[in-house]
């Protein structure tokens, strides 16, 4: 693997500290995204999924704006369905509008929501973040219904092969099919609900066997994902998330980052979202920071989220993305968990929290 050359010098941002008020326009860039209700939207009058909502208030959790994090982990509380889900949007399913490059609306726009499995299980990781920064007993003990009852939905999907159907068999979700970069994140949520259930002295054995089962299949069973997604290799995602969630350890997650490094990673701008397409992504860029930190490769990690920050604004907030050949922000979108991605990925490598190794940690307390 070529280690990146950082675009910024390394000790402008990761020196013993970061300047003050380093992610204050990241962090006020999700909280204006933040309604009411506490659900935290993709852009301005845009969707909400579960899993994007959750990591945005992961990352409000570890800048310290913990009021802003419980209120957004109260919304799931409170839409949270019957059988364990949520529904969500495709915010991905939502137009660009080729005039101003943005996204042209929200909900009215986007695919029928869906109940998917990732965004579902998404909840353990969220609620295990806060507690590692917090240990707010009354929290992990309000949130366990909320994270047991996403577990029973998640894995009432999974087949005898150990894979998970990405989503509810609802109309709008007729592919019986399971995705890598979903099962992978799905990997390390429920590493996360077995820590939860350790805590609680509650019993996780059935998700400790079940989280051995999914890992099995990712790392011996290709066939069994994206079976009817021929385009989803394309994406950088299904790259670096079976290392980034620990699925693949060691030599293997070496091989599988420098198999497709040339592919996906642009020196000095960042990794592509899609392989034919010019165009970085800041959020894809952070987690492929995480995981190449999570390998040992701590200069590349430096390197390559050092990179992002040329893709602020004038305030600090994080544009989803670059398109270099046309040297213009694309879309012109500032979504909120592209702050908080980075936001993440800084504490990885800087450790601005005490759940800074949050993604480093190996896998869940063995179950007796």
């Amino acid at each position: 693997m070529t280690p990146p050359s950082p675009a910024l010098p390394l000790h402008m941002t990761y020196g013993d500290k970061l300047p003050d008020g380093f992610f204050k326009g990241a962090t006020a860039r999700i909280m204006e995204l933040q309604q009411q209700d506490g659900s935290i939207r993709w852009f301005d009058g845009g969707v909400v999924d579960p899993w994007n909502h959750t990591e945005a208030a992961m990352g409000l959790a570890v800048v310290g704006e913990r009021e802003a994090a419980r209120r957004a982990f109260r919304w799931l509380a409170e839409t949270q369905l019957v059988d364990g889900s949520w529904w969500g949007e495709l915010g991905s399913a939502v137009p660009i509008d080729n005039d101003t490059q943005n996204y042209t609306g929200g909900e009215e726009h986007a695919d029928a929501p869906i109940r998917d499995t990732n965004f579902s299980a998404y909840i353990a990781s969220g609620v295990w973040h806060y507690y590692r920064l917090t240990h707010d007993d009354v929290f992990l003990k309000t949130l366990w219904p909320h994270v047991e009852g996403a577990m029973t939905f998640v894995l009432s999907h999974q087949t005898a092969y150990g894979d998970i159907r990405w989503a509810a068999a609802d109309p709008q979700t007729p592919q019986d099919d399971a995705l890598v970069a979903g099962c992978s994140s799905i990997y390390k949520s429920l590493a996360c609900a077995c820590w939860i259930a350790h805590t609680l002295k509650q019993p996780y054995e059935h998700w400790w066997k079940a989280r051995e089962q999914l890992g099995e299949c990712l790392r011996q069973r290709p066939e069994r994902f994206d079976r009817t997604w021929a385009s989803k290799a394309k994406f950088s995602m299904d790259w670096y998330y079976p290392v980034l969630s620990g699925v693949l350890r060691d030599q293997e997650a070496h091989q599988r980052l420098e198999g497709r490094w040339n592919t996906f990673v642009v020196p000095d701008y960042g990794c592509r979202c899609v392989i034919k397409e010019p165009w970085v992504t800041v959020a894809e860029a952070a987690e492929l920071a995480i995981a190449l930190l999570v390998v040992g490769q701590r200069k590349e990690a430096e390197s390559m989220l050092a990179w992002q920050h040329q893709w602020r604004d004038e305030t600090g907030a994080y544009w989803m993305g670059y398109q270099y050949e046309d040297k213009v922000f694309w879309p012109v979108e500032k979504p909120a968990w592209t702050a908080a991605a980075v936001i993440l990925a800084t504490d990885a490598i800087v450790g601005l929290s005490p759940a800074g190794d949050f993604f480093i940690g190996d896998g869940p307390p063995i179950a007796s």
